[in-house]
This record gives C-alpha cells, sequence and structure tokens, in this order.
C-alpha cells in the first residue's frame, strides 16, 4: 500500500525568498502543505504559501519553534541557525540538506578544505583571522579575499590586487584564493536523495554583471567540450557523494584557459543557475529538489530546448514601488517566459524576477534575451 504522504506531510521552508516562492510553486503539483519562516511579512513566500510564520531564520528560538511544527524542513538560504537545526535533527526531525551540510557551506573556509580533503579541483588558499595578516602573504598576490561566513551574491568578497589593496580588506576570518584568470564560468546542478541515487542537470554558462557582480545571462547548454562537460559533471557528483547530501547542490566552477576545471564555490538549495530549468528541462531544478527531499526517484535532466536565462534587476537611479516598463513589448516574442518574484519594492540591482527565453539554438534565445534585457525596465 502506497504511503499517503503527500496528504499528511507538512512541508517547512526557512527562508521566503524567490527560491521558496518557486519551490512552492511546485509543491502545490505535489499536494504537500507547507510553511514558512521569514521576518518579513511581504516576503515572496508570503503570498502563496499555505502558513507563513513571521520569525527570523537566524535566531534560535523562532528557528526551533517553526521545526516543531513541520515533519520536514528545508532551506532556501543557507544563512540560518545551525545549533536550532541539530537540536531538531537529535530529536528526529528530517532536515535537508543537512545540518553538517549547511553548516560546511556557510564557512567558505570549510569549503575549501572539504575540496582539498576530497580530492576535488579547486584554487590554492590560505586561511587568515584579520585584516592584519594580509600582508604576511604578499608573495601570493593577486588572490581574492572572501570573508569564512555571511557572504553572498558578490558581497563579502574582494580582489586583491597589489599590497596597497590590503588596506580595504575585511578584518575577520577569511580565506583567500589565488585569482583565476578563467575563461568561462560554468555551473552543475545535482541532486541526491537518500538511497545515494545522484543526478546531475547539463553544464550551464554564466556571464556576470561586472557593476554588480550577479548572474546577467545564463547559457543552457554552456558552450563547452563534450570532454569539460563530463569532467564537471562527475566534479559535481563525486561532491554531492562525498558530502552525503540529501536534495539538490549547486557547483559552482571556472573554466581556465588551459582547460582546466576549478571549483569555486557550492550552495545546497535551489540555485540561480538552474532557473532556466523550469522551461528549459524535463524536470525542473525545484521539482527535482523535492523529489530528493522526498527520497523519491530523480526526474531527467534532459534539454528540451536550448535556453538563456537573464536576470530582472532593479534599474540605477530607482527606489520605491516597482514599476514593469516594457512588458507587453516582450511578451510579444515567442519563447519569452517571465517569473517576477512579487517584491513590492525596487532599489538598484535588486533581484526582481528573471525571464527565460527559448529558442532553436542558444544564439537565437540569446537574441531574445538581450533584446529583453534593453526594453524591460523596472522603475518606480
Amino acid at each position: 500500500m502506497t504511503k499517503p504522504f503527500y496528504d499528511t506531510l507538512k512541508l517547512g521552508i526557512l527562508g521566503g525568498g524567490q527560491l521558496g516562492r518557486m519551490l512552492l510553486q511546485k509543491a502545490a503539483d505535489f499536494n504537500i502543505s507547507n510553511a514558512v519562516l521569514d521576518p518579513d511579512a511581504d516576503c515572496p513566500c508570503a503570498a502563496l504559501t499555505d502558513e507563513f510564520v513571521k520569525g527570523d531564520f537566524n535566531n534560535f528560538d523562532d528557528v526551533y519553534a517553526f521545526g516543531k511544527k513541520v515533519d520536514l524542513l528545508t532551506i532556501e538560504i543557507e544563512h540560518v541557525n545551525i545549533e536550532a537545526l541539530e537540536k531538531l535533527e537529535s530529536e528526529g526531525l528530517k532536515i535537508f540538506p543537512q545540518p553538517r551540510i549547511i553548516k560546511l557551506v556557510q564557512d567558505k573556509g570549510a569549503q575549501k578544505i572539504f575540496y582539498r580533503t576530497n580530492g576535488i579541483p579547486t584554487s590554492e588558499f590560505h586561511l587568515i583571522e584579520n585584516k592584519s595578516e594580509l600582508s604576511g602573504h604578499q608573495s601570493f598576490l593577486p588572490f581574492v579575499q572572501k570573508l569564512r561566513k555571511g557572504g553572498y551574491d558578490g558581497r563579502g568578497v574582494q580582489v586583491m590586487k597589489t599590497a596597497e589593496d590590503f588596506e580595504k580588506g575585511f578584518d575577520a576570518p577569511s580565506v583567500i584564493e589565488k585569482f583565476i584568470p578563467f575563461e568561462k564560468e560554468i555551473a552543475v546542478i545535482v541532486s541526491r536523495n537518500e538511497k545515494g541515487e545522484v543526478k546531475s542537470f547539463p553544464v550551464v554558462e554564466m556571464e556576470f554583471n561586472p557593476e554588480a557582480n550577479l548572474v546577467e545571462f545564463l547559457f543552457s547548454p554552456a558552450v563547452i567540450s563534450s570532454t569539460l562537460e563530463k569532467e564537471a559533471k562527475e566534479i559535481a557528483e563525486k561532491i554531492a557523494d562525498d558530502a552525503k547530501i540529501t536534495g539538490l547542490l549547486a557547483v559552482e566552477m571556472f573554466v581556465t584557459g588551459e582547460e582546466k576545471i576549478l571549483v569555486n564555490e557550492m550552495a545546497p538549495r535551489p540555485h540561480n543557475s538552474g532557473h532556466h530549468t523550469i522551461e528549459a528541462n524535463a524536470t525542473s531544478q525545484y521539482e527535482q529538489h523535492l523529489r530528493a527531499i522526498l527520497n523519491l526517484p530523480p526526474g531527467s535532466t534532459e534539454s528540451i530546448l536550448p535556453a538563456v536565462m537573464v536576470n530582472l534587476l532593479g534599474e540605477k537611479g530607482y527606489s520605491g514601488h516597482a514599476m514593469y516598463e516594457g512588458m507587453e513589448k516582450i511578451l510579444a516574442i515567442e519563447g519569452v517566459h517571465v517569473h517576477l518574484y512579487g517584491k513590492k519594492i525596487t532599489r538598484p540591482f535588486r533581484k526582481m524576477g528573471h525571464v527565460t527565453c527559448t529558442g532553436k539554438t542558444v544564439e537565437d534565445a540569446l537574441e531574445k534575451a538581450k533584446f529583453v534585457k534593453e526594453n524591460l525596465k523596472i522603475i518606480s
């Protein structure tokens, strides 16, 4: 007899942002009741969840009390209270990804040690405790300083080219990584369920906005050789297996001019590099995450159509109630799929949504994505 867990299980999500919003949209297809914890009553998830709980996902008491209300707990942001999760797990609550995985990913230094220990290719690095230690690594220049904890979307990261740059350094525990003059930035999203079944999506390529340090365009499939595609997927799958994660894992990588792959960072949740899968792949990253944490077989990750995703960022010079200029113009184009995140207030470079453009070729999709970028403006 099939266990009717779809009717009885209550899924809790820590974080109410756009990743949670899109996860909720897929959870509805599985008939899964849900609850969301977030400090913002107007967060993207608030209007869609069965139960919204206003609280701080970094606060022990808020996270612990929330966890006692659900049957299965997951995250859409990794900056959450680990101590509460560890206590809930010790009391029998299923939490995926597991607290030990979230704890690992919260610390960029621990991530680098994990890669080194498990033979995962990554850049050379050193760990430092404070700003004064930067001067002892002049021979390591140029390098990138990253705060070990708290950074996201380019925050907490800065490039050190010369010793004069040390003055602007972070005065906190950090990892310094050898600067990599890479040719491409790619990503692989991989899922793993409790049975140990692993499945990866095709490799994607990312192009970043140099001013905002956020993904501007994402290309699927990546324009790389079949050899590199195979190697990148094998690396991502090895990380998932070595970590024994349950859930989704996004692995960001550099491709050097010598066609060498180096792992940059990872995120144990749905990720910006997988938004396109909603239209462009047989199974979306959100469905795949649900399948993994419910211990169901992974879905097909086959590409259906070439795609280019463009992030919708708030325009420079505008802050206030969001208005979308040019929507009719872009929706007149075949293969343009708009996803707005329900954020009422815009500000410069804030992620307000994304558009996935599908086409017969990546070049065809890119032409549409460029049109979207030029014609859809988020103002106030």
